[in-house]
């Protein structure tokens, strides 16, 4: 299958292409499939850093879709990976509640980067949802000496099931309910994370969530709140 303009503009930055092929699945939730991958070569060439992503692409109705999924549990020695999919409609989650072991899926590595905040912050604050976790637990793993407060939008009760990594001696992990286009969600990091953040340019927001929630959470977070935007991670994963 080609991948149409986006594909060839990836060629050009000379982006990295590979082969995945599928060895297991797991039903990690409802509505929450986990996918274990043999990774092509692609982890031998490239290394591994937290919050690592790459994008696969799928055929929807004929034309290329691509879509980023966060690696979980890359093995650069074993050469695998898993990737975590919530499910709803659409090519990506179509594919995936299917996918069986020997199934293959392109995909493409370019774009992803990871830096460690300098100074290290003394609290994380981070956002997102399910479609966000696989980041989220990365990040956590990544910086397992900084406790984290974590405000996590779940579409209904089965997704306080979903995989999370936290340890609650270091992580506040406060399940929020979605309402409408995230009100909720921006109501209560707004009400909650000025009385948390007592040093602005030492604080570490990490934002990942539906389009218009991460621009107004990141536009309070800096101007608002005064964190640099260099301490500021913000990125909608959906929209």
């Amino acid at each position: 299958m080609g991948h149409g303009w986006e594909g060839a503009v990836l060629k050009l930055l000379r982006a990295k292409d590979f082969v995945f092929t599928v060895t297991g699945a797991e039903e990690v939730a409802e509505r929450y499939r986990r996918l274990h991958f043999t990774d092509g070569g692609m982890l031998a060439m490239s290394g591994v850093h937290p919050t690592m992503w790459v994008r696969l692409w799928f055929d929807n109705a004929g034309k290329p879709h691509q879509r980023a999924y966060t690696l979980v549990d890359p093995d650069p020695e074993a050469g695998t990976f898993s990737l975590e999919f919530a499910l709803h409609e659409g090519a990506a989650s179509d594919w995936c509640r299917t996918a069986q072991p020997g199934d293959t899926i392109e995909g493409t590595l370019y774009g992803t980067a990871w830096t460690e905040p300098d100074p290290l912050p003394g609290r994380m604050f981070v956002v997102g949802d399910a479609a966000a976790l696989p980041a989220i637990n990365s990040l956590l793993e990544a910086l397992p000496q900084v406790p984290a407060t974590i405000w996590f939008e779940t579409a209904d009760s089965s997704e306080a099931e979903l995989p999370f990594r936290t340890d609650p001696d270091r992580h506040d992990l406060r399940l929020v309910p979605r309402e409408g286009r995230g009100e909720r969600l921006v109501a209560e990091v707004r009400e909650s994370l000025p009385g948390l953040v007592a040093e602005p340019e030492r604080a570490y927001v990490w934002i990942t969530a539906y389009g218009s929630t991460t621009r107004e959470l990141t536009a309070f977070a800096r101007k608002e709140l005064g964190v640099p935007k260099q301490r500021v991670h913000s990125m909608a994963y959906w929209r």
